[in-house]
């Protein structure tokens, strides 16, 4: 039953978007929400020039104790991971629901103007020993999956804005007080919420990934079995800045399973996501760029003898960042493209 309340708002005709929604200022606001679940946050990252990689998120509520906070994480060349994460207080946020402009601590992130016609963000975060001041310019226009919105009944439901699909990046980044001069790519998203995401989704596969004029971005959901064991599969494709395909009627097949002793469990050796007579990508792993165990973050639940019972209850919760090879075929008014290289994308399996 629950699988036939789920509700995917796409423009149509179908799980597709006929006609691409407009994302304007607002959409990419704060959603401020009373329920005791809700959660809302706002993620960027960079892959720089120099070959590291840098995130951040600003949290207004986060998603396991509902306070504001901050988390950044930089990832070196030679895949040496940093981290830093922050729980701050109502009183240390202030938020406007008109633009993307929220502040935590001493970290923001603001729509500071437009170039071109694309929206202009400034981010700057600072905890510990990390820090990052970035202008992100944006080369692809704002875009959602239908309205943005899947609703999983009448009170719980996930939202999802990206802000800059593709960006431009440059400022300052600094690491145990050295600080370095820098450009990239970049990319920004918003997600906020209500719901117990643990209690409602199983897994999901997320990632983006660059040529020279393509531009695409997905996320393939997938909900627990009291949930229908429902997929919501949204894809972006944009060619240039022009969004071309934007559509949730996907085929997605994954490959053999290995199983990974870091974040005991397994992952698949390969993805296929396709859309019939439109879009055909294949990512092959070739390397795990960062696995985690997510029992460890429970300090009982990781015990030698409580984590049998708890893999038992709950299975093996982990997350993947995989550095994968990728071949893809776009079709665009019958012209195909085939292009193939390298990127980076995420695993989260909550069971």
């Amino acid at each position: 039953m629950a699988a036939l309340q789920i509700v995917e708002a796409w423009n149509g005709p179908g799980r597709r978007d006929g006609e691409i929604t407009e994302v304007v200022p607002s959409d990419n606001g704060a959603h401020p929400s009373t329920d005791k679940h809700a959660f809302e946050h706002w993620y960027f990252d960079a892959h720089l020039d120099d070959g590291r990689i840098v995130v951040a998120m600003l949290q207004t509520r986060e998603l396991v104790h509902r306070k504001p906070g901050v988390e950044i994480h930089v990832y070196s060349a030679d895949g040496q991971r940093r981290e830093a994460i922050k729980q701050y207080s109502d009183a240390d946020l202030t938020v406007s629901a008109e633009r993307c402009d929220v502040e935590v601590g001493r970290s923001f992130a603001k729509l500071t103007g437009e170039e071109d016609g694309l929206p202009v963000y400034h981010v700057a975060v600072a905890e510990d020993d990390l820090a990052f001041d970035l202008t992100f310019t944006a080369e692809v226009p704002p875009w959602m999956p239908g309205r943005g919105q899947t609703s999983y009944n009448d009170r719980e439901f996930f939202a999802w804005v990206v802000g800059a699909p593709r960006a431009r990046v440059a400022g300052t980044v600094t690491v145990d007080g050295a600080t370095t001069e820098v450009t990239g790519r970049g990319y920004h998203d918003h997600n906020w919420g209500v719901g117990d995401m643990k209690r409602i989704i199983s897994k999901w596969y997320w990632g983006r990934l660059y040529t020279d004029d393509f531009s695409l971005v997905y996320a393939m959901v997938q909900t627990q079995k009291k949930y229908g064991e429902h997929w919501s599969q949204p894809v972006m494709i944009a060619q240039g800045r022009e969004v071309v395909l934007s559509n949730g009627e996907v085929e997605m097949t994954e490959g053999p399973a290995v199983y990974d002793p870091v974040a005991d469990r397994t992952y698949p050796s390969w993805l296929r996501i396709k859309v019939a007579d439109a879009f055909d990508l294949t990512l092959t792993v070739r390397e795990i760029v960062h696995a985690h165990n997510l029992l460890e973050d429970i300090p009982v639940a990781s015990s030698k003898l409580v984590k049998p019972i708890v893999n038992w209850l709950v299975g093996r919760p982990g997350y993947f960042r995989f550095r994968s090879d990728f071949t893809m075929t776009v079709t665009i008014d019958g012209e195909q493209y085939d292009r193939s290289g390298s990127t980076l994308h995420e695993m989260v399996a909550l069971t």
